[in-house]
């Protein structure tokens, strides 16, 4: 795997920069995260060698400093709003993202509901979090936020909300998804900060856009395709560029709110501490680019694959077409097309030779395998086996697991488990090498082989199961999908 960004340099450097933030302002800095704190698989597939837990194991060298809100909505609490990626609701998420922070012994402080505006649902689930020795804090829902400055920053405004009580010089702020409020969080705080006499200033850690690479960077770009569903526009700070005469990228909404912020930053401080919405953030992430053209090329790459999502999401109804249409024009911009992804090319020149749903893998090396669907196995796990034996020099034509081993397999997924799918997913194929390894020294080479598939690139050429796609994602694998459902046609 190639890699095109300095990880150890990341973390040093950015604790460090958040320091000298947290000293600009004396007493406290409140910090609010964009993006997620860990499991950032975007920022590791845009920047090879950014490692997912990246900015988690940057807090953690300020962990003796540092501590943690964590912000959920009313309106997402009473709507069950879930978390697509992991296919769990925000109010339980809120939960895993405590104890994970925990976990690494991180200082948790509280929870935060905002928009609240008497919710009952907000009510019980404050009430669930406090029985488990949970503290919770109210944030009211305040009419014409954010543009009702005056109101806003008023003992009727601000001064309405609880006051939440923090001990540490920086004060993280997260949330399970956007629109959760913790920027509201943030600027309440200032104000209540303020009204006791405490400096307190705020701050914003957002990954991308990366405001001091070009607009027309691919990395940029592909954040473009990653939020394509909130319509985030990445733009020129103007703000920035009539301050200092630099250019600047940022997006839409900071740039829209700016002068808002401005307005209450007037109010709170007497002055402003930003002359932009760029000024605001503490992103180094452009400064630790290695190999410029190596993420460049895994951009594209992005590009395409979150175009290929879009359609496969289109396909099951979780998408509008404007989100495809925006993700093409970007692709068009970026000068790439599908036909740039050699794995996708080459599962579809095998489909075109069979007849049956087929994928293709490229390897970190350049190596191209294909695989279509047998009687035994799907294409993705027939090309999981292929991928294996080939990174450990096992002839193709080498049977890992025997047909007296699938066959048991398949008649409990259709007989006992009423599946109507007998063939083997790729975690069921990999369960039964790991069994055959005990007693067969081609499973256990091929079983050491599951790192090296770290960065590789595979298309299938029908959608397939979640099991699947979780599995390639967890073994650091790029997956893209044709929007079909099925090809019936079965290659003997």
């Amino acid at each position: 795997m190639q890699y095109g960004f300095d990880n150890d340099k990341y973390i040093k450097i950015q604790s460090e920069h958040i320091r000298e933030r947290i000293a600009e302002f004396g007493d406290k800095l409140y910090m609010e995260f964009g993006g997620k704190l860990f499991d950032d698989y975007h920022a590791s597939r845009v920047l090879p060698g950014f490692e997912p837990d990246s900015k988690l194991k940057m807090l953690m060298k300020m962990k003796d400093d540092a501590e943690i809100l964590i912000v959920i909505s009313a309106i997402d609490i009473e709507k069950n709003k879930v978390r697509n990626d992991l296919g769990i609701t925000y109010d339980v998420d809120v939960l895993r993202l405590r104890d994970e922070f925990l976990d690494r012994g991180l200082s948790v402080n509280s929870v935060v509901i905002t928009h609240y505006n008497g919710q009952a649902s907000a009510d019980a689930y404050r009430k669930r979090l406090e029985k488990m020795g949970i503290t919770v804090y109210y944030l009211q829902l305040i009419d014409g936020y954010p543009d009702n400055v005056a109101l806003i920053d008023s003992e009727e405004g601000f001064g309405r909300n609880d006051y939440i009580v923090t001990t540490k010089p920086l004060v993280v702020v997260t949330a399970p998804g956007p629109g959760s409020g913790k920027m509201a969080v943030c600027l309440s705080q200032l104000y209540q900060e303020n009204k006791r006499g405490i400096k307190a200033g705020y701050a914003k850690f957002e990954t991308f856009p990366i405001w001091n690479l070009p607009l027309s960077h691919p990395v940029n770009i592909a954040y473009e395709a990653a939020t394509a569903d909130l319509e985030d526009v990445n733009m020129i700070d103007p703000f920035h560029l009539d301050a200092y005469g630099k250019t600047a990228v940022n997006y839409n909404r900071d740039i829209e709110i700016f002068p808002v912020m401005n307005a209450l930053f007037e109010d709170i401080y007497g002055e402003s501490p930003y002359k932009s919405p760029t000024d605001m953030g503490v992103n180094m992430v452009g400064n630790c680019i290695c190999d410029d053209e190596v993420c460049r090329e895994a951009s594209r790459q992005e590009i395409i694959r979150r175009y290929y999502t879009a359609l496969c999401n289109l396909a099951d109804g979780k998408a509008s077409e404007n989100e495809v249409n925006k993700i093409a024009l970007l692709m068009k911009k970026a000068r790439i097309s599908t036909a740039d992804r050699k794995s996708t090319v080459a599962a579809k020149q095998r489909l075109d030779e069979s007849g049956v749903a087929t994928a293709a893998i490229e390897l970190t090396d350049g190596t191209i395998l294909t695989a279509a669907t047998s009687s035994l196995l799907g294409p993705s796990a027939a090309l999981l086996l292929n991928a294996l034996k080939h990174l450990a020099g096992i002839a193709h034509n080498v049977k890992l697991i025997p047909q007296t081993m699938i066959a048991p397999i398949q008649t409990t997924k259709v007989t006992y488990l009423h599946g109507r799918n007998p063939r083997l997913h790729t975690d069921e194929v990999l369960v039964a090498i790991s069994m055959m390894s005990l007693i067969d020294e081609n499973c256990k080479l091929a079983l050491e082989q599951l790192p090296n598939l770290k960065g590789a690139q595979v298309h299938s050429t029908v959608m397939l199961s979640e099991v699947d796609r979780k599995t390639f994602n967890k073994l650091g694998i790029g997956l893209t999908c044709d929007p079909v459902k099925k090809i019936r046609k079965v290659q003997q």
